[in-house]
């Protein structure tokens, strides 16, 4: 049995489309699981308590870690560190092996231009401080041999759910509004694939001697700027590539009004240098090619037609 623990997220769902290339035992756990393999078992679980946690581990081979929780510094300071020491006890009950999809926010900001699986974890954000306590769980099992680890590392991802590209620059250009950036357009910016990031992670999670490491998961690295991805997704939708660029103090005067802004006012060092995340590890291991920009959007775009207004 392989379980995804946050089964109905942006990486959730297109990682049981590729497991079921592996197995056709697929447990997908979230509040409210919807199945996406016809043999896919569902099981409707609070993911913040932790006799749920382990009754949907229990009988599970792998685990994927793909949970999302709100966008808020303080419910990550709360959930996240008592979500992981549930999995992972859970983990060890079992003899489950777990793979942990992760984002760059523990990282060295001053290594923003080649993140490797080698740069440091130095982080300088709330959310970071996070991510960098939950990592250092996961790192501390594989050093002591007690648990079967990956962590499958992300860039910024690009997907029909929780995507800037979508949210910020396909949905306003699709309503004859201005694409919106922050802080520097003319810095290079990096983006995964969803479907990239979910194909790597079923591969890695079905390789045993993947485990107990660290993997960037495949990550095109043309040299894209904020601006120059507005005019790729622009072309592509035959749209004129217009552009607003959201500065630091803005944002800060935005955030008084909408939450989410406030809390990405401490990430906004992602945009004014250039972000370059580098998958070479896994791209070399594996003999894999991503999913070029153009093509990657034109298949998005596709795939989400229009846009509600």
């Amino acid at each position: 049995m392989q379980t995804i623990l946050g089964s109905g997220g942006a990486i959730g769902t297109p990682l049981a489309k590729e497991l079921r290339q592996y197995t056709d035992k697929i447990r997908l756990v979230s509040r409210n699981p919807k199945k996406v393999n016809d043999t896919d078992e569902l099981f409707a679980a609070d993911l913040t308590d932790p006799e749920m946690i382990d009754k949907a581990i229990r009988g599970s081979d792998v685990v994927y870690l793909t949970v999302g929780f709100a966008y808020d510094s303080k419910v990550w300071q709360k959930e996240w560190p008592q979500l992981m020491k549930h999995v992972i006890k859970s983990c060890h009950n079992h003899g489950a092996r777990l793979v942990f999809f992760d984002n760059i926010y523990a990282l060295d900001r001053k290594q923003m231009n080649n993140l490797t699986e080698y740069t440091p974890i130095n982080p300088g954000t709330r959310k970071g401080i996070v991510r960098a306590e939950i990592d250092q769980m996961l790192l501390d099992e594989i050093a002591n041999g007690r648990l079967q680890v990956i962590i499958a590392r992300s860039a910024d991802f690009y997907g029909s759910k929780n995507s800037v590209l979508v949210e910020m620059v396909y949905k306003n250009l699709a309503n004859n509004k201005r694409a919106m950036w922050f802080a520097d357009a003319h810095k290079i910016h990096t983006f995964t694939a969803a479907t990239d990031a979910a194909r790597a992670t079923a591969m890695l999670g079905n390789t045993s001697d993947a485990f107990n490491q660290v993997w960037h998961l495949p990550t095109d690295r043309t040299p894209l700027t904020g601006q120059q991805w507005v005019e790729l997704i622009a072309r592509l939708m035959n749209k004129e590539p217009r552009v607003f660029v959201i500065p630091v103090w803005l944002l800060t005067l935005m955030g008084l009004f909408v939450p989410v802004f406030r809390e990405f006012k401490e990430m906004i060092y992602q945009y004014d240098r250039d972000y370059i995340f580098n998958s070479s590890k896994f791209e070399n291991r594996f003999n894999y090619k991503p999913i070029p920009p153009e093509q990657g959007m034109a298949q998005l775009i596709s795939e989400l037609g229009a846009p509600d207004t």
